[in-house]
């Protein structure tokens, strides 16, 4: 189940909503992009002024797309997305730097009671879901095109318990693959990620015995090597034969992607096998009217289903100090959760887009938002 750990980001759900990123950090350069009204905005005029959003490095490729489509619509609104990491978007929501965030995990404890201050009060806090997406093992070693691995081997492996591509229960997984001795190095990331904290919530659930950490967005085991951001991993990944790491599907590119046991069969992270999940997960009973959040079954063994994924999710207020600002997020995230906006992500950043059913349920807490 996705723990309630995170604050305010901007991450998407391939099933469910969107959200907007909050603020500006330095993670990654941030994405300027003219933005504005969307086709699901109910008024038709075109939108202007400024706002600015962080969070989620793993939202970075949706966003631009969002941006994007968005802009064309409305040449007269810049919106920028800093793709900072969870962590960072959720801290920069809460202290009011930014009109929207984006998380890979939902809000809680004090993040959420902060984040409903913010806005003034439990019903003012919108966090919906913007898409979902697999968290791909990727890993860069020559010779092996399809490796397989149970979830005790991956949870070994990023523990530092198995530290050779031969090992035994790598073999087991893997009965036809050429297997070198090399040295497995395990990439991790340094900053605190939402990313890190859906993967290491799901090596918890189905390796308990082996996985015995505390669940958070900080990475706990040391001796591996730490990199900044999605991106960071992705490159070091690259950058190292026999290197392993974690990171959203869409950025993979050409490394390798394990497919993980789920029941009898081993699965790929694919967006419809990744979307399979939501199915089987329930709502969390985090309080506000316009809350929409997921606890999700990481221990299924439903076939095709994959179960290391994270939902994205969009925070934003229903209240803002300025109506033009209000008018934009609106706007924006009305863009996000629309079929052409979901379809924008689907096509850029390779989520499952949302299903109407979900959009009908999170359209409310967009249309709460003050405009005027």
């Amino acid at each position: 189940m996705i723990s309630k750990r995170f604050m305010p980001a901007c991450v998407a759900f391939a099933a469910a909503l969107t959200l907007a990123a909050c603020g500006a950090s330095n993670e990654e350069e941030p994405t300027n992009t003219p933005a504005a009204g969307g086709e699901s905005t109910p008024a038709a005029e075109e939108l202007e002024g400024n706002i600015a959003g962080a969070g989620a490095s793993s939202q970075e490729a949706a966003m631009q797309a969002w941006i994007a489509g968005f802009g064309e619509a409305n040449p007269g609104a810049t919106i920028s997305y800093d793709p900072v990491g969870s962590g960072g978007g959720r801290e920069q929501f809460v202290a009011g730097g930014t009109a929207f965030g984006g998380t890979d995990a939902h809000l809680a404890d004090e993040e959420l009671t902060g984040a409903q201050e913010r806005c003034g009060g439990p019903d003012n806090l919108i966090e919906i879901p913007a898409y979902i997406s697999p968290i791909a093992v990727i890993y860069n070693l020559e010779g092996v095109d399809n490796l397989q691995l149970s979830p005790e081997t991956v949870a070994k492996i990023f523990k530092q318990e198995i530290k050779t591509w031969d090992d035994a229960a790598i073999k087991a997984d893997n009965p036809d693959a050429q297997l070198p001795s090399d040295r497995i190095t395990v990439v991790n990331r340094a900053d605190e990620s939402g990313t890190t904290e859906n993967f290491v919530e799901y090596l918890a659930a189905v390796a308990p015995d082996v996985w015995d950490f505390e669940i958070s967005g900080d990475w706990p085991v040391k001796g591996g090597e730490a990199a900044q951001g999605t991106s960071g991993v992705v490159d070091a990944v690259k950058a190292g034969a026999g290197a392993i790491g974690y990171a959203d599907a869409s950025q993979a590119g050409e490394l390798g992607t394990a497919s993980i046991k789920v029941g009898e069969e081993f699965v790929g992270p694919t967006p419809e096998a990744a979307a399979k999940i939501v199915e089987a997960s329930q709502e969390t009973d985090d309080p506000g009217a316009h809350v929409f959040t997921y606890d999700l079954n990481r221990e299924t063994t439903e076939a095709g289903t994959y179960p290391i994924v994270l939902v994205s999710y969009i925070m934003a207020c229903t209240q803002y100090d300025d109506a033009a600002q209000g008018a934009l997020v609106k706007g924006f995230i009305n863009y996000i959760i629309s079929p052409e906006g979901q379809e924008a992500a689907a096509s850029n950043a390779g989520s499952a887009p949302i299903s109407d059913a979900v959009r009908q349920k999170v359209q409310p807490a967009v249309d709460a938002i003050a405009a005027s």
